[in-house]
């Protein structure tokens, strides 16, 4: 007899739009095989099959909303599976790249703040190609219109990214009190008041190609857009003295591959930079809604960037500070396995203090990275290279370690940024012991 197949838990979301089906009537499948895969504002998500059998009837198609406890499909248990089988637990997600985006992404959460209020600007001509597509009730489009608000400029705080009156009045007053992003007119330059992109014929040269960006690489960029025009960046570069660090860390290395760990320089860099946190608190700190606080934290997550075929992800390692080397290492292992298979939740990408993005196994020598807010710091590292180092009486070899610490100026002095990395690269080059 065949049994219902339920949406499991699928965390915060309230409902989200099945974008592929991913089996037919009639298909065999195994428990924890794919069965939907749906989408929210935030993250991508395989719905899996709880047990073994065949589908004997689809419940939904693409288009369609569902939330916990949907129906998705009815599947006649195979012969050998247990008659009371459990539904399947939360499915994977595949998360926004680059980092987490917060669920509202108002622009008020991280305001541009300025010692003198700005003078406010003229509302600027409305594009009405961007205020037409914006996502907002006709109510919503008639006070922006009265405002002379380009809706296009405005991220929207509401379910699914929709704009709401909220969202237009908090546009103005960031614009009114701190300056912000530019004037209301604003379209896809960000209201930054400058010339718009020509639309350009790329056919003319050549042959071309024209893909649709994916919902996430909208929000991703969205996301990225918004805190490289809103937050003042500064990147301090420096090296740092690895060797013996690295000869310490390929002694470990041997140990615990038959455990199946890998021991990597970014797990060192967690416990440097939780102890950097704890030195300089100012960089466990972000600011609140108003621009005119900062929020200090006790607690030590770090997010690590993951490159995944799908893009970059920050899953986060949470109390850091109360962990092991061993078991930092063993975690991020872990997480990078899920980041791979899509099995990562948007609760493993929230609540982070400070991202480390490393490029080491890649390559390059310098890059300044995004800062992830409501982060107010991002350290970026490159590849470690064997350098002549001058001692005083003549050269030595040694393995220096490219670091570029990327923060918010509003919240974070170039001098601090300075003192933060001469902090890290001393912990770096002390006694390895001392990071297990």
């Amino acid at each position: 007899m065949a049994i219902e197949i339920h949406v499991p838990d699928i965390g915060d979301f309230d409902a989200v739009e099945v974008i592929e089906v991913l089996v037919a009537v009639g298909d065999s499948v195994q428990a924890e095989d794919s069965l939907i895969s749906v989408e929210s504002d935030k993250a991508a998500m395989e719905i899996p099959s709880p047990q073994s059998g065949v589908i004997t009837e689809l419940k939904v198609a693409v288009g369609d909303q569902v939330s916990e406890g949907s129906l998705i499909v009815m599947l006649e248990p195979a012969a050998d599976a247990a008659p009371d089988a459990p539904q399947a637990e939360a499915p994977a997600a595949t998360p926004v790249a680059a980092a987490p985006a917060p669920a509202k992404a108002a622009p008020t959460a991280a305001p541009q703040q300025s010692p003198r209020r700005a003078a406010p600007m003229a509302p600027a001509k409305i594009d009405e190609t961007s205020f037409s597509k914006a996502y907002a009730s006709p109510s919503v489009r008639k006070f922006a219109r009265e405002l002379g608000v380009n809706l296009g400029s405005v991220a929207g705080g509401g379910r699914k990214g929709r704009i709401t009156q909220a969202d237009v009045k908090a546009f103005v007053k960031n614009v009114m009190i701190h300056g912000g992003p530019g004037s209301y007119g604003g379209g896809s330059d960000g209201g930054l008041q400058v010339a718009p992109m020509p639309e350009i014929d790329f056919g003319k040269w050549g042959e071309v190609e024209s893909k649709a960006l994916t919902k996430i690489n909208k929000l991703t960029g969205q996301f990225l857009h918004r805190n490289w025009v809103t937050i003042p960046h500064v990147t301090q570069f420096d090296d740092s003295d690895i060797t013996a660090l690295e000869a310490f860390r390929k002694k470990m290395v041997p140990e615990y591959k038959e455990q199946g760990i890998r021991i990597t320089m970014l797990a060192f860099l967690v416990k440097a930079v939780v102890a950097g946190l704890k030195e300089f608190p100012r960089f466990n700190s972000s600011l609140d809604a108003s621009g005119e606080n900062l929020i200090y934290k006790k607690y030590y997550n770090v997010g690590i960037a993951v490159d995944t075929p799908d893009g970059l992800v920050v899953p986060v390692i949470r109390d850091a500070d109360k962990k092991s080397l061993v078991e930092i290492a063993t975690e991020m292992g872990e997480i990078s396995i899920k980041a791979r298979d899509k099995k990562l939740k948007p609760a493993d990408m929230q609540g982070g203090c400070f991202t480390i993005s490393s490029l080491g196994g890649i390559g390059g020598t310098k890059f300044t990275p995004i800062v992830n807010a409501p982060e107010v710091a991002i350290l970026g590292v490159s590849r470690s290279k064997m350098q002549p180092v001058w001692n005083g009486e003549g050269f030595e070899p040694k393995m220096m370690l490219p670091l570029a610490l990327s923060y918010d100026h509003r919240v974070i002095d170039g001098a601090d940024g300075a003192r933060f990395t001469t902090f890290l690269s001393s912990v770096l080059a002390g006694a390895p012991e001392e990071l297990l």
